[in-house]
């Protein structure tokens, strides 16, 4: 009975040191402050709401919108994709860009949303370039994630 009783705790005591904290940052996973961590959720702004906002300008039309991104995004590019366009809005809002800004993941965000299915590992350039994504698409995503910032933006305001 000991020997089942100890194989059976080892066990569990196994399968708790995998879970922990300790052990997750022993195999290399990046803690909630990294800056480059894709479920990074910052803390909004009202410039992430001017930059979202700031990024349907420069996207006003079909004409303006580069379906192919490689997420470089030269300053004199007479068309540009979600993401420089999220990124251009940024610069100007922010003086610089911010590649994990909340703006930008907030978009992410919705991505994941509206294209669960489809697992993208860039999500704004892949999703720009998926052959299924319309103009209109990229006018929802930047809608959402105004709206989202707005909301998020007067919860800040109830909580005070």
């Amino acid at each position: 009975m000991w020997k089942t009783l100890t194989k059976h705790l080892g066990g569990c005591v196994f399968v708790a040191f995998l879970l922990s904290p300790l052990h997750a940052n022993a195999q290399g996973t990046k803690p909630q402050s990294n800056v480059d961590d894709s479920t990074l959720r910052p803390p909004v702004t009202q410039a992430d709401l001017q930059i979202v906002k700031r990024a349907r300008e420069i996207l006003n039309s079909e004409s303006k919108w580069n379906r192919a991104d490689n997420r470089d995004c030269p300053a004199e590019a007479k068309t540009v994709s979600l993401y420089c366009a999220l990124q251009k809005a940024t610069v100007e809002v922010g003086g610089k860009g911010e590649h994990r800004g909340a703006a930008l993941q907030e978009a992410r965000f919705v991505i994941d949303e509206i294209a669960a299915d489809r697992n993208y590992e860039h999500r704004l350039m892949n999703y720009n370039n998926d052959p299924m994504t319309t103009f209109a698409d990229i006018q929802e995503v930047l809608r959402i994630t105004e709206s989202l910032i707005t909301l998020r933006l007067k919860g800040k305001s109830i909580k005070r």
